[in-house]
Order: structure tokens, then C-alpha cells, then sequence
């Protein structure tokens, strides 16, 4: 079992929302209601862990492991939006996200196969890690900037726990969970789309399409793009440097050489030829 491991380093890592943000550093001044509208919008994208976490343990009722690391993972999400929210209910609580905005993004999810899911939110670790540390950078106010931080280190973390189990999945089903891994990596690298993929943006429920995002159900549904875009300013050079970290980490997983994004879309082709009927 990969879930007791990775309990004791979580554990180790952990951060204390009462001894670990520096609250009394507070300078109000340093705060911009421009900004404390996009903690604002953070705060309840992190609140969407909750239906998240619902769709993991519906996916993946075969696997007690998987799931109980999901005990960890849902606690360190929510636990970013409490911290957000805590900063602006003590420093502007006119930007406080309300509990019916919150419960807005809980709505669920369409069945999903499991290995495609559990890529797609490595990937999306990955990103929101990058998204972090570009807001603690945009940001004048010491302790937000500190706040950001500290989540940007856990979703880190909690990339490389989802790339445990990747590495777990290979060993169990070889070359349908290369596959779905290339699959999905392929999309998140691609800029085909002309916007960063990340689970809170794409289509998850055939049902309510088009209001099937989590980013369409929050109270500005154009905030994502004018944040990443026109504020924290994640440009081509940042995306350049997240797709590489995608292909280096699937380098080493698969045992591939892919230096670019054509590699990855021919090593996925490799693998669809030996499982196809001819292959086999």
C-alpha cells in the first residue's frame, strides 16, 4: 500500500493555518479589492475538491488504497480554501465568498475512467502549482504571499503522491495505463485549445453542458482567463516550462525518450499498435 507512506510524509510537511501564516504581518494598504476579488475566486476553485473527491471514491471503489489517500488530499484542498477564506473574513470580509457561491461548484461529475482521471489531476497539480507561485509573485501583500506559498508546496506534493500511483497502475495494467497516461498527457501539453487545461475548466457532466465546469459556475465565469492572462501573467514561457515538467516526469514512467510533445503523440501510437488485435 502506497496510502501509510505517503500519510507520514504529508504528515511531516504539513502546515499549521494558526502558527504558519504570519496574520499579525498584515499591511492593508498592500491589499487591492482587485486582488482580494481573485482570492476570492481561488478560495471557492478549492472548495471544488469536495465534488472532486466525491467522483475519486465513486471511480475508484476497487481501490481501498487510492481512496483513503483521498482522505489526505480532500483535507489539504479544503483546508487552502478555509486559509483564503480565513484571510478575507479577517481582512476583507466584503470579498467572502458566500456559502451558496460555494456550494455552487458542488454538483456531480459524470463517471470517468480512473487512469485518465488520476492523469488529468497530476497534471493539473502540476499547473496549480505554477499558478501559485506566479500569485505570490503578483501579490503586494506579505502574508497572501505567504498563504500562496504554502499552498503552491502542497499542490507539489500532491503531484508527486498522484505520480505514485502512476507508477503503481503501470506495474498493475502496463500498457492500458501508458496509454491512458499519454492520452491525457497529450491534451495537457497540447495548446491547441489556446487556454491552460485544468480539471476546474473542462466538461464534466453531459447533462448540464454547458454549465459543466467548475469554472462556469463561479460568480465571474471570465475570471480564470483574466487572472492567468492580465494579472498573474502565466505567459507561453511558463506553459513552455509546465509541459516540459509533464514530459520529463513521463519520461521517466514510461521509459521513453520525449523531448517534445511529436514524441509523446508517437509513443502513444506505439502503444495503441500493441494493443490492438493485430498487435496482440
Amino acid at each position: 500500500m502506497l496510502y501509510p507512506e505517503l500519510f507520514r510524509r504529508l504528515e511531516s510537511a504539513r502546515w499549521s493555518l494558526a502558527e504558519d501564516v504570519p496574520w499579525d504581518g498584515h499591511v492593508a494598504d498592500l491589499l487591492t479589492d482587485e486582488q482580494a476579488a481573485t482570492i476570492k475566486m481561488n478560495a471557492i476553485t478549492e472548495w471544488a475538491a469536495l465534488p472532486a473527491t466525491e467522483m475519486f471514491l465513486r471511480d475508484n471503489g476497487d481501490d481501498s488504497d487510492f481512496s483513503a489517500f483521498m482522505s489526505i488530499w480532500f483535507y489539504e484542498e479544503q483546508k487552502h480554501a478555509l486559509a483564503l477564506m480565513e484571510y478575507l473574513r479577517r481582512f476583507r470580509p466584503a470579498f467572502a465568498p458566500s456559502e451558496e457561491e460555494l456550494h455552487a461548484v458542488r454538483f456531480t461529475f459524470d463517471p470517468a475512467p480512473a487512469h485518465e482521471t488520476l492523469m488529468l489531476h497530476y497534471c493539473g497539480e502540476v499547473r496549480l502549482t505554477g499558478w501559485y507561485r506566479r500569485a505570490a509573485e503578483w501579490h503586494t501583500e506579505p502574508v497572501i504571499r505567504r498563504i500562496y506559498e504554502l499552498l503552491a508546496g502542497d499542490e507539489a506534493r500532491h503531484a508527486g503522491c498522484y505520480m505514485q500511483y502512476m507508477k503503481r497502475a503501470i506495474d498493475r495494467f502496463g500498457d492500458r495505463a501508458r496509454l491512458a497516461f499519454a492520452k491525457i498527457g497529450t491534451l495537457m501539453v497540447s495548446r491547441k485549445t489556446g487556454r491552460a487545461m485544468h480539471p476546474t475548466n473542462l466538461h464534466v457532466s453531459r447533462d448540464r453542458f454547458p454549465n459543466d465546469t467548475v469554472q462556469s459556475r463561479l460568480p465571474e465565469p471570465e475570471w480564470m482567463e483574466r487572472w492567468l492572462d492580465g494579472q498573474i501573467r502565466f505567459d507561453e514561457a511558463h506553459e513552455e516550462r509546465v509541459g516540459q515538467s509533464i514530459l520529463r516526469k513521463l519520461e521517466g514512467l514510461f521509459g521513453a525518450t520525449l523531448a517534445d510533445l511529436h514524441d509523446l503523440r508517437r509513443y502513444r501510437k506505439e502503444i495503441e499498435a500493441r494493443l490492438s488485435p493485430a498487435g496482440a
